[in-house]
């Protein structure tokens, strides 16, 4: 058996002491979301998928919530967190400011097809076009599903939101959409459809006074995304937990119906060519 020399010894213990350090600062996954919804509704979905990542990944998990979606968007480019939960529109954003280091691994089947909602309490509007002159309110400027697909597809149907409308507003969040929407604040609304479904099914909604009068066609949108700089092995890991998903066990049927998900699905950049084309058709990127 080879003797090392005090001095090897010691050089080789600093060395190890040196990669354990390493590893235990790398030992919290930190991860975000961008606040399409109230801070306590992102707590609460976050909460079991959170501890699940945890048992899967046998690392410590942290939720870090962010005051709007630019902030959600310079987190990750700039690593201080590892994982973050992105609209199409958003990981566009991101992409583009790292110079195309967000990788997008997985997004809900729904995702594959989402849509949008626009919705109003006045039975005079009844099609995209009765919108003319009247008040709008979308949810956050960066959001695809509250902001930017609508936009796409009013401009589709011939209507600029700066010039048509009597006002635009922006709320910031879709189920405050909703809200402004329901208190008259505004005439009709754009928003994402799974926040509505749920909204209604809640019985937060009252469908007697605010109604969908027009559905979008699909487009993809969320995603779960990471920065290029993370190991590949932490990566696959990750990505293979979140596909592991099921609703065939309690654990995974609890943490896809707070995500409003049936699974999750691999996802590529790709997938956001369109949304990438629709932000800068509107001048948004």
């Amino acid at each position: 058996m080879t003797r090392l020399s005090p001095l090897r010894r010691a050089l080789l213990g600093g060395l190890l002491l040196a990669a354990a350090g390493v590893v235990q600062a790398q030992q919290v996954l930190r991860v975000t979301a961008i606040p399409d919804e109230s801070p306590t509704e992102l707590a609460r979905k976050a909460a079991p998928l959170i501890k699940y990542l945890e048992t899967q990944l046998g690392v410590k998990v942290e939720y870090a919530p962010v005051t709007d979606y630019a902030a959600a968007v310079e987190t990750l480019v700039n690593r201080k967190v590892d994982l973050a939960w992105f609209g199409g529109f958003t990981f566009v954003q991101a992409n583009a400011r790292s110079g195309g280091k967000i990788i997008p691994l997985v997004q809900r089947e729904e995702d594959t097809r989402f849509r949008s909602v626009f919705i109003t309490t006045d039975p005079a509007i009844r099609t995209l076009a009765d919108l003319k002159g009247r008040d709008l309110s979308f949810g956050s400027p960066s959001s695809t599903s509250g902001h930017l697909m609508p936009r796409s597809f009013l401009l589709q149907a011939g209507l600029n939101p700066e010039k048509d409308f009597k006002h635009m507003a922006f709320s910031g969040a879709h189920d405050a959409t909703v809200a402004a929407v329901a208190a008259g604040k505004v005439q009709a609304g754009a928003l994402n459809i799974s926040v509505w479904e749920k909204l209604v099914a809640d019985g937060k909604v009252d469908t007697a006074k605010v109604r969908v009068f027009f559905t979008t066609p699909t487009y993809y949108d969320y995603n779960w995304s990471v920065h290029a700089d993370m190991p590949a092995a932490l990566r696959d890991k990750l990505r293979q937990a979140l596909l592991a998903l099921s609703r065939d066990t309690a654990e995974g049927k609890e943490i896809l119906e707070l995500q409003r998900a049936t699974r999750f699905v691999p996802t590529q950049p790709e997938n956001y060519k369109g949304i990438e084309a629709a932000a800068k058709s509107a001048g948004l990127l």
